[in-house]
């Protein structure tokens, strides 16, 4: 059993403070400069609301979700609206949205689940539609717990093996970054962005 979320139910008020602590917004950026005015987003795994309180204040139409309770508790209450409490796997949308915004949330999934998702978030995205999914940078022999938190990690060649099984999605852009958060060791990201066909 994942037990990720229930790392995050049990660290909500640690974890939401923690987001507030990066200030980069490149990726936001990179993902916005994608999307039509007012474009449709769901904030798949929004965590604090943080990433949803900047698309929304730049006048985007904005579903925020996340798997925690407790974290979406606590984004609900800072974003002063409803958050919606769902697992990744629990997604049944269908061609809902112009973009989704993965970051740093479908990596807690184990690599055939995530498969399984991605499929699903395909379903989601209107064709023409953008995902923008990050994780941490490494290869399948990293994979497992830190704790309680299960991460998938991804390098190149892995991501590649990854979008064969989504063939709706094509790559616009892929890089690394490295850790945002102040104080932390520092590892690398590896980021894209994906076309719907």
């Amino acid at each position: 059993m994942n037990t990720t979320i229930e790392y995050f139910d049990e660290n909500a008020e640690r974890c939401f403070a923690d987001a507030f602590t990066i200030e980069e917004r490149s990726n936001q950026d990179r993902f916005l400069a994608q999307l039509p005015a007012g474009a449709a987003i769901l904030d798949f795994g929004c965590g604090s609301g943080r990433d949803t309180a900047y698309f929304l204040e730049r006048g985007f139409d904005v579903t925020p979700t996340d798997g925690s309770a407790r974290l979406a508790a606590l984004a609900s209450d800072y974003l002063g609206a409803p958050v919606r409490v769902q697992e990744f796997n629990e997604l049944e949308d269908e061609a809902l949205y112009d973009g989704v915004f993965a970051s740093a949330s479908v990596m807690h999934l184990e690599y055939e689940r995530l498969v399984q998702v991605m499929s699903k978030l395909v379903r989601a995205l209107r064709p023409g539609g953008v995902l923008y999914v990050s994780f941490k940078y490494g290869d399948a022999s990293m994979d497992g717990y830190l704790g309680k938190r299960y991460y998938t990690y991804m390098d190149e060649r892995r991501f590649a093996e990854l979008l064969a099984t989504v063939p709706e999605l094509e790559v616009m852009q892929v890089g690394t970054f490295g850790n945002e958060h102040p104080g932390q060791p520092d590892f690398r990201w590896l980021w894209a962005l994906l076309l719907r066909h």
